[in-house]
């Protein structure tokens, strides 16, 4: 399978774009896409597996399940995600009242479990990495939902990181047994950083996705200049639920603190 995905990078037409899915063979069984709705559409969908819509941009009305929410989002890097989840048999209803793009979810799950809606408020916008190795691994993550809010019968996680320019993310190196997709946007449109898969490193760009097959390492750095975002989303597997990352046990000393980082002289204090 291809593990990296650059067929995108000039952008995404209007309406429901496939990346990644569920039946594919040997692969992460994550489906991918976007789902770009112009300003005075109403799209109403009937989802027949384990579906979550994360808006990335725009202002719209969702519908789920009877219950109306207001969206808003205009910058993915400054502001946390409105979410809607449903589960196999949940109805959604977007009403545009601006240009909306949402990524999009899905797992061959068809356990039945409450519809939910998530929102900025109920999204922290986590710190991780402050003070550590001299912040070079400082970086924003946003978990929207897990196995702390989740039904047990959901199977998907998801959740948002935004990576400093030329800083690392998902840092120290770590891996777990679920497979996982991240979709990359940057600051400007020519921006790009790297990705590491194992021992293979990707140069990732506007668009860009990549899949990480369960067990392989999977930091992420950002090129100086340029914030890197990217969604990230995990399935749990049969009797083996997602909680928390393995990290690479050589690199575990930089999670320290006080950890000693080697820098000339002249330099310490420098950020």
């Amino acid at each position: 399978m291809t593990n990296h995905i650059t067929s995108h990078r000039d952008g995404f037409p209007t309406g429901f774009t496939p990346v990644t899915s569920i039946d594919d063979p040997d692969d992460t069984k994550i489906g991918f896409g976007t789902l770009l709705l112009p300003a005075g559409t109403t799209y109403d969908e009937t989802a027949k597996v384990e579906t979550a819509w994360l808006l990335m941009t725009g202002k719209a009305i969702a519908e789920v399940d009877g219950r109306n929410v207001e969206m808003e989002r205009e910058s993915i890097f400054d502001q946390s995600p409105y979410c809607v989840r449903v589960a196999a048999g949940g109805t959604v209803r977007f009403t545009c009242h601006e240009d909306c793009e949402f990524t999009v979810y899905s797992t061959a799950n068809t356990k039945p479990f409450a519809s939910t809606v998530y929102t900025p408020e109920e999204v922290p916008n986590e710190h991780r990495g402050k003070g550590q190795v001299g912040n070079a691994c400082l970086r924003f993550v946003r978990t929207i939902f897990d196995g702390t809010n989740s039904d047990r019968n959901a199977e998907l996680v998801l959740g948002e990181v935004i990576t400093m320019p030329g800083r690392w993310s998902s840092y120290p190196p770590h891996h777990h047994s679920q497979p996982e997709i991240y979709h990359y946007r940057f600051t400007k449109s020519q921006g790009y950083g790297h990705a590491e898969l194992g021992e293979d490193v990707v140069k990732v760009r506007q668009f860009d996705t990549v899949k990480i097959p369960g067990g392989e390492d999977h930091a992420q750095c950002a090129a100086p200049g340029y914030g890197m975002y990217y969604a990230w989303v995990i399935r749990h597997l049969p009797n083996k639920p997602y909680t928390v990352p393995d990290f690479t046990r050589e690199h575990t000393w930089t999670q320290d603190p006080d950890a000693e980082i080697w820098m000339p002289e002249g330099l310490r204090g420098y950020d």
